[in-house]
């Protein structure tokens, strides 16, 4: 099967996570209101992986998105983690230790060989019901083996690019140094940066950014609200920060940042939302949402007119790269 020619990756992404049943579970009704939701807002690109919900995200987003004419949306998904029976399912649990309220009847397993990715990408085009995946990442290659992903699974991803099977490539990681050491290490399209160029903290501006600028890879950037915490305009001093408490230093970044925020009649979310943008290696930007509303507020956030006086206040008060 031939992959369509390399498409431009819409700015606004729908990360589907939560219709895989992460942190709570939705019906397939309440998941596909939220996928209209997305839809009726003029959202285009989507992303899902195996991972979320054990697979459970991807059938439904597939069930929807085959509603639509395929070349009105861009499709991602992931690879690096094949689905296989859970023999310890017998007694009926679920996989919440991973944050998803899903059945454990199949169990994640780390294969990074070339048979691997391949089968990953069968059996993701399998569960959503779509052949053509615009774009395919290699997913969190450093919590299992970032020296193979770079000996194997990449490779293997760029030959699947080669045959057409794919148009584009990338990984998608947390993890500053495993994302430069792949735009360094591979000729990838685009990578996902989550959580490590935000509004509230910009590490990979250090390493990563230079390294896309260097390679010609551009960037969507994921968990722009890290965690949630600019997600509304009036910060929580007891927001989950990751895995636990708001360091104090960051704290008082975020206060000072919603107050330029405020000042500029801007919400903070909005602001946070949009600041990936503002670079020259960001291409687009994914957020999530298991509430229609939250998508429909997402989009009006894109949209929002912000001027350019308040990315200048930010830099000057070495808030973020001037």
């Amino acid at each position: 099967m031939s992959s369509s020619p390399e498409q431009t990756v819409p700015p606004l992404g729908y990360g589907a996570a939560n219709v895989g049943n992460l942190f709570r579970p939705l019906t397939d009704d309440e998941a596909w209101a939220v996928l209209d939701a997305a839809w009726d807002a003029g959202i285009r690109h989507y992303d899902t992986a195996p991972h979320y919900g054990l697979g459970l995200s991807e059938r439904r987003l597939g069930a929807f998105l085959r509603t639509k004419p395929r070349e009105e949306y861009f499709l991602s998904t992931k690879v690096g983690r094949l689905l296989r029976p859970n023999p310890d399912h017998e007694h009926g649990g679920l996989d919440t230790a991973n944050d998803f309220h899903v059945p454990d009847d199949v169990r994640r397993v780390w294969d990074f060989s070339a048979d691997g990715i391949r089968s990953s990408l069968a059996e993701s085009r399998e569960r959503l019901g779509i052949e053509r995946i615009d774009l395919l990442y290699l997913h969190d290659p450093e919590r299992n083996d970032l020296d193979l992903a770079l000996a194997e699974a990449l490779p293997a991803l760029e030959q699947l690019r080669a045959d057409g099977e794919v148009a584009q490539i990338g990984i998608g990681s947390m993890v500053t140094d495993a994302l430069a050491a792949a735009v360094r290490g591979a000729d990838l399209d685009l990578i996902m940066v989550a959580g490590r160029y935000t509004l509230l903290e910009q590490p990979a501006a250090a390493d990563v950014l230079p390294a896309c600028r260097e390679r010609g890879t551009g960037i969507v950037a994921a968990s722009v609200f890290n965690s949630g915490l600019l997600a509304q305009s009036e910060p929580r001093r007891d927001g989950r920060y990751e895995y636990g408490q708001l360091p104090e230093e960051l704290w008082e970044r975020l206060v000072r940042i919603a107050a330029i925020c405020a000042d500029h009649d801007v919400p903070l979310p909005a602001a946070a939302l949009q600041f990936p943008l503002q670079s020259d290696v960001v291409r687009a930007v994914v957020v999530g949402g298991s509430r229609p509303a939250q998508l429909a507020q997402n989009a009006e956030y894109a949209a929002l007119e912000i001027p350019a006086s308040l990315w200048q206040t930010l830099a000057a008060e070495a808030l973020v790269p001037a």
